[in-house]
Order: structure tokens, then sequence, then C-alpha cells
């Protein structure tokens, strides 16, 4: 048989290219890790709105190559947290009112729906919301361990876990649109909200969920969001993140010459 033709030739009895597929499998799990690497730094104040992400350093940082790291700097665009101009770079989207509100407003629309899904499911049963207590137990042990990132990340899960309990495959989907842009403001957040308070507010929404009252679900799952996206002065927040990282550099640039002059009177 012509090994170019028919069923059973031999180019395509062939075994696939299992490297090339690890090859692609790995670039993907990598970008993947630089994504939560860009969102975990801008949940700690690290990287703020306007910072310039740049291929070569954050691949230097995280010890792989620019592949994947353009990969995800292009999957972070898609999503609007990172912006990308001509002559200027790659910078991390600025957190205007606008954009917050864009946020709030989306996940209030989705978010109720879900949580009065799963009261229509019977869904918000004792038995049904352990993995709502699990994601509050992780909240604790963030605020105990002051990690702005940990918190955000908890906090996400259990929005996360709320919409899973609706159900609904196409809600989920289009909640997570709006995960990592969440877990952003909520670390943000807690540069001037106390962690605790973030905890109570949840274990609060949990009580609500599990009595199931419609109209008092609608109204504390609104208070929640409007409270996280629009209670809180991100300008401020981002500008003192900025002038503390500034006063840090400072002090590094200090000591470092302090160390050399040092160094040098020694020898």
């Amino acid at each position: 048989m012509d090994a170019r033709t028919g069923d059973g030739d031999i180019e395509s009895s062939r075994p696939p290219n299992t490297k090339v597929a690890k090859n692609s499998a790995r670039r993907h799990t990598l970008s993947e890790q630089v994504v939560e690497a860009v969102v975990a730094r801008a949940a700690r104040g690290l990287i703020l709105p306007g910072d310039r992400l740049v291929e070569a350093v954050i691949a230097g940082e995280l010890k792989i190559s620019r592949i994947p790291v353009r990969e995800a700097l292009r999957l972070l665009e898609s999503q609007g947290l990172v912006v990308s101009t001509p002559y200027k770079g790659v910078r991390l989207s600025p957190m205007s009112h606008t954009r917050l509100d864009q946020i709030a407003e989306v996940r209030i629309g989705l978010e109720v729906i879900a949580a009065r899904r799963a009261v229509a499911l019977g869904k918000n049963q004792k038995a049904d919301v352990k993995p709502l207590e699990r994601k509050i137990e992780k909240l604790e042990q963030m605020a105990k361990r002051r990690d702005s990132y940990g918190i955000a990340s908890a906090d996400a899960a259990f929005h996360r876990e709320l919409c899973r309990l609706s159900e609904n495959d196409l809600l989920c989907s289009v909640w997570e649109n709006v995960a990592r842009p969440l877990t952003i403001i909520i670390g943000l957040s807690t540069f001037s909200k106390s962690m605790e308070e973030i905890v109570e507010e949840h274990r609060l929404l949990l009580d609500v969920l599990l009595r199931g009252k419609r109209s008092e679900l609608t109204r504390v799952i609104e208070q929640h969001i409007r409270a996280q996206h629009g209670g809180l002065d991100f300008e401020k927040i981002i500008e003192e993140r900025r002038r503390q990282r500034e006063a840090r550099v400072r002090e590094m640039n200090r000591r470092w010459r302090q160390g050399s002059f040092s160094s040098v009177l020694r020898g």
C-alpha cells in the first residue's frame, strides 16, 4: 500500500509525536503558573496598576523561557488584567472606578442568581454548604498569617463554590472571567480593611444562605459585593503602596551604598 494514502498507511499508523505534546502541555502549565504569579504579586501590592511587566524579567525570576511568559501575558490581556501599548510595553491595568463598578455589577447579577437557584434546588442545607465552611476556615487561616493573596484566593474560592451550588455550568464559566480581577481587588483591599472583617462578612453570607430567604439573600450579597468594590478608596491604597515600595527601594540602596563604602574602608 502506498505510504501516503489509505487506511492503515505507514504514516498514519505511526504514534503521535509525544515529545511535542509533552512540550506543549508543559508550556501550558508554565504559562498558568506565570498567570498566578502575576496575580499573586498584584494582590500583595508588589505589582501595582500601571507597572510595566517585562517578559525577560519575569522569565528570569521564575527561571523559565520567555515563551510561557508571553502566552501568560496574552491570556491576562484577554481578561483585561494587563494592557499592551506600542512603545510602552505591557502594564498592569489601571484600577478605575468604572472597572470596579462593572465587575461588581456582573458579580451581583451572577451570585444572586446562583444563591437563589441553590435555595430552589435545596442546596443550602448543612451538608451542601460544607465546602463553603471549609473556605471560611481557609479565610481564617490566611487572616492569622496576614497573607493578603492567601485571603484573596480563599475569598474567591468561597464565591466560586457559591456559584457551583447553582449547578449552572454556564453561570460558573462566566463568573470565572472575574475571578482573577476579584483576587487582586480583595488582596489590595486588605491594606485598608480588617481581614477579620472579611471573614465575618462571609460567615454572615453563609448564615443567610442557610436561612434561604430570597429577599434577605439578595440584599446581603449586594451589600457584600458593593462594600468590596465601592466601599474602599483603591486609588489611595495604590498610592500608599507605591510610596511604601519606593521608600523600601531607597532604604535598600542606602544600605547597599553603606555596605560598599564600608568594605572599601575595611580593604
